[in-house]
């Protein structure tokens, strides 16, 4: 219980963090810049907020210490999160996952798959030592 207890928490910080520069590199960026490069500079500002949120994670208090729980906390938060976001997609653009996916630019899709996957690992990487 504690794992999917921290795994919906990293989970809700990151897509919280993600979900504020959303609007702004939708309404503002992609029209200046093109939908690549608005959404390869925003990847940078992520994979710090999943740093961050995930060492300040596994520093709380009854977040298992162990490897395999700390890898389960990624995989259950990225579980959240592709839930999260193929339900908002469906809601908001009207798509179905399959057909988001093919729309995605092959560059900025490959990057955001990549950070999906450091999204699920960062909890087992960072260290556990905490101040």
């Amino acid at each position: 219980m504690h794992v999917l207890r921290a795994g919906a928490l990293y989970f809700l910080l990151v897509f919280g963090a993600g979900f504020v520069p959303g609007p702004i590199r939708i309404l503002w960026i992609v029209p200046r810049v093109g939908t690549r490069t608005a959404e390869l500079m925003e990847a940078p500002i992520m994979l710090v907020v999943i740093a961050f949120a995930a060492r300040w994670l596994v520093c709380r208090p009854g977040v298992p210490p162990g490897k395999a729980s700390r890898l389960g906390v990624g995989l259950v938060a990225l579980g959240f999160l592709l839930t999260a976001e193929f339900t908002l997609v469906r809601w908001l653009r009207g798509l179905t996952p399959s057909a988001y996916l093919a729309e995605r630019d092959p560059v900025a899709g490959a990057v955001y798959v990549v950070l999906l996957g450091v999204f699920a690992i960062m909890p087992l990487f960072v260290a556990r030592k905490c101040p």
